[in-house]
């Protein structure tokens, strides 16, 4: 993969989503890295209870389940295995869709739909794990006198400051990511902004939910988050096509784009989004091990599942962005309207 010097938002949308590029490739996202859909099953369990709450609350028994940036289509997998084993979701006709550029993977469920684009008119559950950090973003360099500068990027990695940043991505860094002073850089989340804007605006109905690495105005790191990953180990990020590019997302600028649409916004972390849900580290009560071994054992087992899923310092520290769309908004379902499913 060769180019002359462009901006990363350029370089990375080759990299990853052009002819032999990174999401293209058979193994797909879970042959390089553990996402909480790889974790444990808790995690699609717990997305299986927000959708039948999500039901509940739109007052239907027949609900869309969209997940951006499917991958294999491993939580949609996921969903439907625990809705099928739970006793919640009985009675609830599910259309499942993933969103994804690379092809729809063999063996897939065949109730389960297949597109590159967003179906539009959706009342249900749109869920996006860990897709909004891989919608590339130009990135801006404060240069020697304190202008931001765009950072161009040859294939090798190289990098080397380009034009001042104007217009509309000048005026997303002065709301959003002010740069404190040279050297100081920031990815310019714009087109993240506007992708989940559309995501949101594509449903008629329901709950949507972002899950991400993210950060918020005031926290920002001064010299941005942009990394590579490459069979489960970070690396430098170079956009020739052999790694994953990834920075955190400025998830309340996402929240106040999507918001424009009339969309109700809630930030939390996966800790407290999970334990909304269900979904607990704690372990078992010692005495179950005498009275029932094999219970305690896979009990023990899915605490330890629920604590990878929870912890500080780890997954628990995703942001979750959910909102509210629709006529008729209402604050997102808790568990206590979700059911243990």
């Amino acid at each position: 993969m060769t180019y002359d010097w462009c901006g990363w938002r350029e370089a990375a949308e080759t990299a990853l989503y052009g002819d032999g590029g990174f999401y293209r490739r058979p193994e797909g996202p879970a042959g390089h890295f553990r996402t909480s859909v790889h974790a444990s099953p808790l995690f699609a369990s717990a997305v299986a209870r927000l959708l039948v709450g999500t039901a509940r609350e739109l007052g239907t028994d027949s609900v869309d389940l969209v997940d951006v940036g499917a991958g294999r289509g491993e939580l949609l997998t996921g969903v439907l295995t625990a809705l099928r084993a739970g006793g919640a979701g009985a009675g609830l006709v599910v259309r499942a869709h993933a969103v994804e550029l690379a092809p729809r993977p063999a063996g897939l469920d065949p109730g389960i739909g297949w597109s590159a684009e967003l179906p539009q008119g959706t009342k249900g559950l749109l869920f996006a794990n860990e897709w909004l950090d891989n919608v590339p973003t130009d990135i801006a360099e404060a240069d020697a006198d304190g202008v931001a500068r765009y950072v161009l990027v040859r294939a090798d990695g190289t990098e080397r400051l380009g034009d001042p940043v104007t217009g509309a991505d000048a005026e997303w860094l002065a709301r959003w990511w002010p740069l404190t002073g040279p050297g100081a850089r920031a990815e310019i989340g714009r087109p993240r902004d506007e992708a989940w804007a559309r995501a949101v605006a594509s449903m008629a109905g329901g709950v949507a939910v972002a899950v991400d690495y993210a950060h918020a105005r005031g926290a920002r790191p001064p010299f941005g988050t942009l990394t590579g990953f490459r069979a489960g180990r970070e690396v430098r990020p170079v956009p020739d096509g052999s790694c994953d590019l990834t920075s955190h997302v400025a998830m309340d600028a996402c929240a106040e784009a999507a918001a424009g649409s009339g969309a109700e916004a809630e930030l939390l972390d996966q800790r407290t989004a999970l334990k909304e849900l269900g979904v607990s580290g704690e372990r078992p009560p010692l005495a179950q091990a005498s009275a029932d071994p094999a219970g305690y054992v896979r009990a023990l087992a899915r605490a330890g599942e629920a604590a990878e899923l929870t912890a500080r310092g780890g997954l628990g520290d995703f942001g979750w962005l959910r909102q509210r769309t629709g006529p008729g908004r209402r604050p997102v379902p808790r568990p206590s309207d979700a059911g243990q499913g």
